[in-house]
């Protein structure tokens, strides 16, 4: 092993020692006093509240004078912003490096987007064991598209489709490994990728046949299938196919979103990373991505807007990895969407209770509310009157555990 392999070795081990002591299943219950609450489903509804927390659920909330049991661990938000933890239905995180910026982001739950080789899954597996501190991943495995590439490394099976995946047997076939490897959603496109300097993201890919095979195949075990699709045309192949949701959406016509209504499909217009593209530095930083966006954005942009007032349903995804360069977060999305013409508890809705109802989580996250998952943020400012609030995390609670407390900011004591 080279100097900087162990170096790096023993950097990662050291992270998830880190992660694992933070990890630990609380003694005692938590109770954040002196808090005013928020969530999607009641706007702001309580002052001078107090949360208790107990087996990583909330367990009660109280208003006005309380006295927390005897041995809680008593954290003061001062009058602070209590929300429930925001929820990102499209990543890329692939480390745990980068699941710790999600998590410290406010983020307590996302859904993979696809990983290369099943560092979802992992992911998953060691949060939901108390391994180590992190959001709650739903997983999508290898991304079902038409050239594997180095995907194919993820599981040797893979290896039989190296000219391709487009036959009805390839495309069941992926799908089937896919599940196999314990995903719970399967991701494939309608159409080419917009961070490719030599792709056309309106370009269709996958045909409504083929589209229906992968659906098909992902129903009989119940896994909801999400489509990456700029264009409108793969977009409505993919609708029609039955899908779940649409990512990005950037040229969606009148129609598709008519369709996308009627049929319930959810639209994930990850916003904030074409706002990226057009953006030097981040997760994309070419010239030609640049001006791509330039005229990309304000076509999404309308989307956005045709797809609120049509009541298309809309949730935010971030399309990050959450790597050390990556400026999308998913409280950008939110602000954009009041800048599109939410009002901020709509927009907030996207990040919580709308965005539960995509992952089917909307009995356990999402809400501030007894019997939920304690997924809690704290923020200084109130989101309802200032959107942007949402990007000055200072407390996260994630499943019961405390993953990031700045406060108190003063000293303590004499």
């Amino acid at each position: 092993m080279s100097p900087t392999s162990r170096v790096l070795a023993v950097a990662a081990a050291l992270l998830l020692a880190a992660d694992a002591s933070n990890a630990q299943a609380p003694s005692r219950p938590i109770v954040l006093v002196r808090a005013r609450l928020i969530d999607g489903a009641r706007g702001a509804f309580a002052t001078d509240a107090s949360i208790v927390v107990r087996d990583g659920k909330i367990a009660d909330i109280q208003t006005g004078p309380f006295t927390p049991p005897a041995d809680a661990q008593v954290i003061d938000v001062a009058g602070r912003y209590v929300l429930p933890g925001l929820i990102d239905v499209h990543v890329h995180i692939s480390s745990l490096s980068s699941a710790r910026r999600a998590l410290e982001s406010g983020v307590t739950t996302v859904r993979s987007a696809s990983a290369p080789t099943y560092q979802d899954v992992a992911l998953r597996d060691l949060v939901r064991g108390g391994t180590v501190a992190g959001p709650d991943v739903l997983a999508s495995g290898v991304f079902v598209s038409p050239e594997l590439g180095e995907t194919m490394l993820a599981d040797p099976r893979l290896g039989a489709f190296a000219q391709g995946v487009n036959s009805e047997s390839a495309l069941r076939e992926v799908v089937r490994i896919n599940i196999a490897r314990g995903v719970d959603a399967i991701k494939t496109r309608g159409t080419e990728r917009a961070g490719l300097p030599n792709t056309d993201p309106r370009k269709q890919t996958y045909t409504e046949q083929q589209l229906r095979w992968i659906v098909d195949e992902a129903s009989k075990k119940d896994i909801p299938v999400m489509a990456h699709a700029h264009g409108d045309e793969g977009a409505y192949a993919a609708v029609r196919a039955g899908v779940r949701s649409i990512e990005h959406g950037t040229y969606l016509s009148d129609s598709t979103l008519a369709l996308m209504k009627a049929n319930g499909t959810w639209l994930v217009p990850t916003y904030i990373t074409v706002v990226d593209l057009t953006q030097p530095g981040g997760d994309y930083d070419d010239p030609i991505l640049r001006a791509r966006g330039a005229h990309m954005l304000p076509r999404l942009g309308e989307t956005v807007r045709k797809a609120h007032r049509l009541g298309v349903r809309i949730a935010t995804g971030s399309d990050t990895p959450y790597g050390p360069e990556s400026l999308s977060r998913v409280s950008g999305e939110v602000a954009s969407f009041v800048e599109l013409g939410m009002t901020p508890l709509e927009a907030l809705r996207t990040a919580t209770t709308s965005a539960a109802e995509l992952l089917r989580l909307q009995d356990r996250v999402g809400q501030i509310k007894p019997g939920f998952e304690a997924d809690l943020i704290v923020v200084e400012r109130n989101p309802l009157e200032d959107i942007r609030s949402l990007a000055d995390v200072i407390g996260v609670i994630s499943n019961g555990r405390v993953a990031l407390m700045r406060l108190p900011f003063g000293k303590q004591g004499t």
